[in-house]
């Protein structure tokens, strides 16, 4: 299984790793890895979220993203942990519409995740898609298994995950919290991301060296 190296991921790069979706409706949704120069628009999107959407992401009650979190967001690959946003381009705008972060975990073929999308979009396809690029993108890393953990009053999100897929456990030591987990070994081919072409290339790239030496 190919797997890209989180330590190649730099400022200047970021943006190789953009993809745009195509949405049933036909709308383009592009899904790009959080730059540091996006803090404000990151806190921002927080704040425009009802209560309680930011108390499902956040599985508590709170006014906006904590700046240690938006910190950890806008460093992209520092320790493993990975944040991105979705943007549908409305009137000419760049607006985001939705976000997700996930953290992979090399010793155990782990990647752990959370999304939330905008009030104003719900409804329109774009947690599926969003998911599925998810999918591809810790494939790439090298993850076996995607897990969420969600609130269990939290019906949207468990009906995104079901329809997609996940299977559900108790989340161990919480009992208000449901977890979903999905193999991904087989799913890539299907969702194809950058990430995953550029792990392909770089592993190929590495073969070859090594059978010419």
């Amino acid at each position: 299984m190919f797997a890209f190296d989180p330590q190649q991921f730099r400022a200047d790069n970021l943006g190789s790793f953009t993809d745009v979706l195509r949405l049933k409706s036909g709308q383009s949704l592009t899904v790009r890895f959080v730059a540091p120069h996006d803090a404000d628009v990151l806190q921002s999107y927080f704040r425009n979220l009802s209560q309680m959407s930011r108390g499902n992401r956040l599985m508590g009650a709170a006014s906006e993203l904590p700046p240690s979190e938006i910190d950890k967001a806008t460093h992209v690959g520092a320790h493993n942990i990975f944040a991105v946003v979705a943007e549908m381009n409305i009137d000419g705008t760049n607006v985001v519409v939705a976000e997700a972060r996930y953290a992979f975990d090399a010793e155990s073929s782990n990647a752990e995740f959370g999304i939330s999308v905008g009030d104003d979009f719900q409804g329109q396809g774009i947690g599926s898609a969003l998911l599925s690029n998810l999918e591809c993108r810790t494939a790439a890393l090298g993850a076996e298994r995607l897990i969420g953990d969600t609130l269990r009053n939290n019906e949207g999100m468990i009906a995104l995950a079901r329809r997609l897929g996940y299977a559900f456990k108790p989340t161990p030591g919480d009992w208000k919290q449901v977890r979903f987990e999905k193999t991904l070994v087989r799913l890539v081919a299907d969702i194809p991301c950058e990430s995953w072409r550029i792990a392909a290339t770089t592993s190929f790239s590495a073969n070859a060296l090594s059978y010419a030496f």
